[in-house]
């Protein structure tokens, strides 16, 4: 990758905004999630304990669905841009708003919503926000995502 497909903290513009492809939740997401993270919560995991909730049916781990949105920006075309100055994750906040069902699909609107340069030279902080969406169009998690980025090593 040459510096011309790359973007800098310089090249990222506050207000722009992308859209994922979207992903369909599967009972194996879910079987799978919790054998990785070790939680088999009843939620997840025991439909007939789940219809005995305001539910009605077993839902998603919310980290599972954070999990999936950062495949799903992964493949956003901004995502691989910035992939070369990205120096870290400096932090997540995340509000748990709607279940997601087993079936849901779910696709994330991106915003840069704020950059900020830091104290430190040659790098700066974009602030991503990431809004979870179902097939509904339902708000199911939203929050933001703090990337530090690389400034242009020859400060154009």
């Amino acid at each position: 990758m040459n510096n011309d497909s790359i973007l800098w903290f310089e090249d990222v513009c506050e207000g722009d905004t992308f859209l994922s492809p979207g992903r369909t939740v599967t009972e194996a997401d879910i079987v799978n999630f919790a054998g990785l993270s070790g939680d088999f919560h009843s939620l997840h995991m025991d439909a007939t304990y789940a219809a005995s909730t305001p539910n009605g049916q077993r839902i998603a781990h919310g980290m599972l669905i954070v999990a999936m949105s950062a495949g799903l920006v992964a493949k956003l075309p901004f995502m691989r841009l910035i992939e070369q100055a990205t120096l870290g994750l400096s932090g997540i906040e995340c509000r748990f708003l709607k279940p997601v069902f087993i079936g849901d699909t779910v696709q994330v609107r991106l915003e840069v919503a704020q950059k900020t340069a830091s104290r430190k030279p040659g790098r700066g902080t974009v602030v991503v926000r990431r809004v979870i969406v179902n097939q509904n169009g339902d708000t199911v998690i939203e929050g933001n995502w703090k990337l530090v980025l690389r400034m242009r090593p020859d400060g154009v």
